[in-house]
């Protein structure tokens, strides 16, 4: 084989990865917009019922509501996370090391419902009290990957970058921060997939998303109900997985490749 067949058999892998997430997501689409053609295999599934096909809200409705909630969560649990473990990994937050495990861990202790329960009487029905439960379930593996990832970077290479005259903020940006960033993805990866599942439960408090033909589903004994709603976060929770893996693996090839 050519060393230019080689070059291209290497570009290549990335772009054939990504058409795994792109199917996902396109039959999630499908899915979304093709669901009333499918109401004589529903009807099957509850032939008894008056109505098979979820319609109090679009569809494409309730996974825009699902995503935001999941995308705000993240966003706050990403960056607090993060922050959070890279505050203890350095020489004056070491004594913080346990109090932030334990805090993060915390909220994994308590189920999400119980969470939600807690925090409707403070926060009031809707959005806001299934955001706070994403943040709270999705806090420790962000943070447990933070620290293993930073902690990992061999310290040859932190005192190789100091003996160049880096100081200890460009140390942890261009050395530590990109090395353990695929652990660090995989711990977001973990956290943002689970919360795509868990968001489901706000349909319990008001807050509108794909969880609503599951509770709906639930209280009418509504099978088909149910199986839309999971089908569609399952479709979404495999697309977002798949497009985490690729961009994880594309990390690894690019520190392996120096």
């Amino acid at each position: 084989m050519t060393p230019n067949a080689n070059v291209g058999s290497v570009t290549n892998v990335p772009n054939t990865q990504w058409l795994l997430p792109f199917g996902w997501a396109l039959l999630l689409l499908i899915s979304i917009m093709g669901m009333p053609l499918l109401e004589s295999v529903f009807r099957w599934v509850e032939p008894d019922a008056r109505q098979v096909i979820y319609s109090r809200a679009a569809f494409y409705e309730l996974l825009g509501r699902h995503v935001l909630v999941v995308g705000v969560a993240a966003v706050v649990t990403i960056t607090a996370g993060v922050l959070a473990g890279i505050a203890v990994t350095r020489e004056r937050g070491r004594d913080f090391l346990p109090l932030v495990g334990q805090l993060a861990s915390l909220g994994q202790t308590f189920p999400p419902v119980a969470v939600l329960a807690l925090a409707v009487p403070v926060l009031g029905f809707g959005t806001l009290p299934i955001i706070v439960a994403l943040m709270l379930y999705g806090l420790l593996p962000i943070v447990r990957n933070t620290l293993a990832g930073i902690n990992d970077v061999d310290a040859t290479i932190k005192e190789a970058a100091q003996a160049m005259g880096m100081t200890p903020w460009q140390v942890l940006r261009h050395v530590e921060l990109p090395l353990a960033a695929p652990v660090i993805l995989a711990g977001v990866r973990t956290s943002v997939t689970i919360n795509i599942a868990t968001a489901a439960l706000g349909a319990t408090v008001g807050a509108s998303n794909l969880g609503d033909p599951i509770i709906a589903g639930i209280v009418n004994g509504n099978m088909a109900y149910v199986l839309q709603g999971a089908l569609l976060i399952a479709l979404l929770a495999l697309s977002v997985d798949s497009a985490f893996n690729v961009y994880q693996q594309r990390l690894r090839r690019r520190l392996s490749a120096f």
